[in-house]
């Protein structure tokens, strides 16, 4: 893929989010399906309720639609394409219909754990079985090194455990303007290098197209937020960044390239663990970002500092792969 085909691609899904979001926003709006605010979350967030919900349906279809006729277009639409598509569409439905549940009834819960558990193993194992059809490589790389491990057959419980595991990562850290829009887009942009390094042109097409997709959208979700992703997006971009490390091959990079995401959901984990066995928390409240705000950061300060961190990991993290 030349560099005029990445810029291409950058390009097309960044002008669609520009223009379907001023059209979608008003449309979510007319129809109330607004951000219902948790009210044990911190009190600054309490003046973005009611702001539109479910605006992940932007970038979605900027994705979809790039992903598709540019990869006609150049001849690199792929069986692998139809798989990332499939895991794309397939989570951002699962997140579309929690938020739906949630608006409708103007509650801050949607689908329950194991409805979203239960269809996210549904779609994991379909992208499995459609994988095999192909030569598909069951080995996990060890980073930094030529070391891999073949899981064979069982590899299809790592890839449960690795989509739905991110997919809910990036869900957790959906709590500020413009915060897993930023660190997605340095986490797509990262496995795009590495895909065109590997001269995975399909790979590569669907991550600047996520790239070039989201840099639109937050447009309208950076701080302050004019709409937000909702599980639509969030769900949608975790189980697709997971499924991209599977097939660039590089599964255990994706805990550096990712380490916003890992670390705010350790966070959860730790909170949750400490007040059951010791009944005391060790940040102020979970997500860490939120622990951040409640120290005395503004929003936008806890953003910078996270994309920040996203940005300076995955240089690391391509940069090191490349050399070696």
């Amino acid at each position: 893929m030349t560099i005029t085909t990445t810029i291409t691609i950058l390009a097309i899904s960044f002008i669609v989010s520009v223009v379907l979001a001023p059209i979608l926003i008003p449309m979510l709006r007319r129809l109330k399906f607004g951000q219902s605010i948790r009210e044990e979350g911190p009190q600054s967030h309490m003046k973005k309720a009611g702001t539109p919900t479910m605006g992940g349906i932007i970038f979605l279809i900027s994705i979809i639609a790039t992903t598709v006729i540019v990869g006609n277009m150049f001849g690199i639409f792929t069986t692998q394409s139809v798989v990332i598509i499939l895991v794309l569409a397939g989570f951002g439905l699962i997140g579309f219909l929690d938020d739906g549940i949630k608006v409708i009834f103007k509650r801050n819960l949607g689908l329950t754990s194991l409805q979203k558990l239960i269809g996210q193993i549904i779609i994991s194992v379909a992208a499995f079985l459609l994988l095999r059809l192909g030569s598909f490589d069951t080995s996990i790389g060890i980073p930094f090194t030529d070391w891999s491990i073949d899981l064979g057959i069982f590899y299809v419980g790592f890839l449960i455990f690795w989509l739905v595991g991110f997919s809910n990562a990036v869900n957790l850290t959906d709590g500020l303007d413009g915060l897993v829009a930023g660190t997605a887009s340095i986490a797509f942009s990262a496995f795009g290098v590495l895909a065109l390094y590997n001269e995975q042109a399909d790979v590569a097409l669907f991550t600047f197209a996520v790239t070039g997709a989201l840099l639109g959208f937050l447009i309208f979700n950076a701080n302050p937020a004019k709409v937000f992703m909702g599980d639509t997006g969030s769900l949608a971009l975790g189980g697709a960044l997971a499924l991209v490390s599977v097939l660039v091959k590089e599964e255990l990079l994706l805990l550096l390239i990712g380490l916003v995401f890992v670390v705010e959901t350790l966070s959860v984990i730790l909170q949750v663990a400490s007040f059951k066995l010791r009944g005391k928390r060790i940040f102020k409240m979970s997500p860490i970002h939120h622990h951040f705000e409640l120290s005395g950061w503004s929003e936008r300060k806890v953003v910078g500092v996270f994309w920040s961190t996203a940005l300076v990991v995955a240089l690391i993290a391509v940069v090191t792969e490349a050399l070696i």
